[in-house]
C-alpha cells in the first residue's frame, strides 16, 4: 500500500509538470509574439517618422532618373518613390487618404507684377489640385487689391498676407523662407496638415492629387533630371551655406516647389533661413537664392517622397518619351517685363 501511494504521488506531480510546462510555454509564446509585434509597430513608427539624414562627404554613384532602357525610375537609392504617371492608382490613394479629413495649405508669394499670373494659378488649380480635399490657399501679396475673386470649391478658402515691396527680385526669393516660417509659427500649426509653397507664375495642366503627399517631398527640375551632377547649378563657393562639391548630389530640385508635413517643412524653412542669413552677412548671395540652399538641405535631409518633372515641367519645352503627362508647369513670360530689376 505504502509503494502504491508513493507511486500515486510521483504520478500526479508529474502530471502537474507537465502541465506546467506547456502553460509556460504557451504563456512565453503569447509574451514574445506580443513583445514581437510591438516592436514591429515601434519599427513601422519609427521609419515613417524618422528622418533620412545623410552625414557630409559620403561617396556615391548619383541615381538616375530614366534607366538605360529608357523606362523611369521610380525609386530613389534611399528608397523613396519617385512619383510618375502609372505609379500609383488615383481613385485608392484619395480614398485612402480622403478618411484622414486633412487640411492642405498651400502658399504663394505674388508681388509687384506677379499678380498677373494669380488668376490662371488659381483657377487651373480648382480644377485639377487636390480635388475632394480641404485646400486653404496663402497669397502673400503687397497688392491685396490685385488678388481676383476665383470661384472657390466646398471646403476651399483663400488668405490674403500682406507683405512688403522689394525693388530686387533676389531679395524677394530670399526671403520667403523666413515668410514660410513665420506663417507655420503663427497658424499653420493648428490650421493644416500638409504643406505646399509653389511659385505663382505657373498653371495647373493635370491632376495633382494625394499621391503628392509625405513626409517631405521635393521636384526634380525639368531642366536637370538627366544631366551629371557636376553640372547641376548648385552653389559651389566654398564660402557659402549653399556650397555643394562636384562630387556630391542626387537630383537637381527645383525651387518652384517644396512640401511635406507642416512640421518638417517647418525645420526645412528654418533651415534655410538660418542658413541664408549667415550668407548674407558675409554679403553672399547663391547662385539661385532659396533654391540653392533648398538643394542643400535635400542632400543631406533626404526627402521622403520625389516628385517627377511631372510636376513641375516648363511651358517652353518640347514634350518628352519620360513625361507622359504634364500637371505642373511655369507660364512663359517676358522676365524684363514683370521683374523690378534685372
Amino acid at each position: 500500500m505504502k509503494f502504491q501511494n508513493i507511486n500515486t504521488f510521483l504520478l500526479v506531480l508529474a502530471i502537474i509538470s507537465v502541465t506546467g510546462l506547456i502553460f509556460l510555454g504557451y504563456t512565453s509564446t503569447s509574451v514574445g509574439y506580443k513583445d514581437k509585434r510591438f516592436c514591429l509597430n515601434l519599427t513601422k513608427e519609427h521609419q515613417e517618422n524618422s528622418k533620412l539624414q545623410l552625414p557630409q562627404g559620403i561617396s556615391y554613384k548619383q541615381p538616375s532618373v530614366v534607366g538605360p532602357d529608357g523606362k523611369v525610375i521610380a525609386t530613389t537609392p534611399w528608397l523613396s518613390p519617385i512619383v510618375w504617371e502609372g505609379t500609383f492608382d488615383p481613385f485608392l490613394i484619395d480614398t485612402i487618404y480622403k478618411q484622414q479629413n486633412i487640411t492642405i495649405a498651400t502658399t504663394v508669394f505674388a508681388l509687384g507684377k506677379y499678380t498677373q499670373f494669380l488668376k490662371d494659378f488659381l483657377e487651373s488649380a480648382e480644377q485639377n489640385y487636390f480635388i475632394g480635399f480641404r485646400v486653404h490657399y496663402y497669397v502673400f501679396t503687397d497688392q491685396p487689391e490685385q488678388v481676383p475673386e476665383v470661384k472657390l470649391g466646398e471646403e476651399r478658402q483663400l488668405t490674403v498676407l500682406k507683405v512688403p515691396s522689394s525693388n530686387r527680385w533676389q531679395e524677394i526669393t530670399l526671403r520667403r523662407m523666413e515668410k514660410l516660417e513665420k506663417l507655420i509659427e503663427s497658424r499653420l500649426v493648428s490650421e493644416a496638415d500638409y504643406i505646399f509653397s509653389l511659385d505663382v507664375d505657373t498653371k495647373f495642366y493635370g491632376r495633382w492629387g494625394s499621391e503628392s503627399l509625405g513626409r517631405l517631398v521635393g521636384v526634380i527640375h525639368p531642366g536637370y533630371y538627366q544631366t551629371p551632377r557636376e553640372q547641376f547649378p548648385y552653389e559651389r563657393r566654398p564660402e557659402s551655406q549653399a556650397f555643394i562639391p562636384h562630387a556630391e548630389g542626387d537630383y537637381y530640385y527645383g525651387g518652384a516647389v517644396i512640401g511635406g508635413l507642416v512640421k518638417d517643412v517647418h525645420e526645412a524653412a528654418k533651415t534655410c533661413r538660418e542658413q541664408l542669413d549667415i550668407d548674407a552677412a558675409k554679403s553672399i548671395e547663391a547662385a539661385w537664392q532659396e533654391e540653392s540652399h533648398l538643394n542643400k538641405y535635400f542632400l543631406y535631409n533626404k526627402p521622403s517622397k520625389v516628385l517627377s518633372p511631372e510636376y513641375l515641367w516648363q511651358d517652353f519645352k518640347p514634350h518628352t518619351n519620360e513625361v507622359k503627362i504634364i500637371r505642373f508647369s511655369q507660364v512663359i513670360k517676358n522676365y524684363a517685363a514683370v521683374r523690378p530689376n534685372p
